[in-house]
């Protein structure tokens, strides 16, 4: 749907950004630009500050790879003395961190693949971060490997991998409990789901 032309260049721009947000239809672009527009100057220029600062001040940890601060090569999770290191909770995306950070219940470490594997996206093993998952399992002593995927075809094509992968390495591999949604994702799940998913992990065959 086309931006009207009768508002100004500016606000179309803004509006087009938004729009090609996932998530953001037209209708709530132009709401949003038109928020901008009227809250005083000092919201939108920390809008603007922040957006500067997201791709300066964010870089990906060196050991799980997820997001961590720019000055720092490992995230707040992987610093904490007190996590299990031996236990790692592989994921498809950060934002899946979140999610089970939530419960509470979870005090190992993660190892994030940034995707799943999928033929029809042309995404395969090398497009992920296997073989630094691989890597960690040969040198860290690591004695679980949690596979967290989404329960979805991709996600349940990458886990079937992942273990053919690892098992001979001598690693314990288990997939979450399949009281989450088939097709869902992680970080859209309640608390309690996640939890009881955690609980009642099997290992692969």
């Amino acid at each position: 749907m086309p931006v009207p032309t009768a508002l100004p260049k500016p606000v179309r721009a803004v509006i087009e950004a938004f729009e090609r947000l996932p998530g953001i239809g037209p209708k709530s672009a132009a709401r949003l630009a038109l928020y901008l527009l009227r809250a005083p100057e000092e919201v939108a220029r920390s809008l603007r500050d922040a957006l500067d600062e997201l791709h300066r001040g964010v870089a990906y940890c060196q050991r799980c790879f997820h997001f961590t601060e720019a000055e720092q090569p490992l995230c707040s999770i992987c610093r904490d003395p007190s996590r299990d290191t031996q236990v790692v909770c592989v994921v498809e995306d950060p934002l899946d961190v979140v999610a089970l950070e939530r419960t509470g219940l979870y005090q190992g470490v993660y190892h994030v693949l940034h995707g799943v594997l999928s033929p029809i996206e042309g995404i395969g093993p090398d497009d992920l971060r296997i073989r630094e998952l691989e890597q960690r399992v040969r040198e860290e002593g690591v004695r679980e490997v949690i596979l967290a995927t989404n329960p979805s075809l991709e996600g349940d094509a990458t886990a079937v991998y992942l273990a053919q992968r690892l098992k001979p390495l001598g690693v314990k591999v288990t997939r979450l409990a399949q009281g989450l949604p088939t097709g869902g994702d992680l970080e859209y799940a309640d608390q309690t789901t996640l939890m009881r998913a955690l609980l009642g992990r099997r290992e692969m065959e």
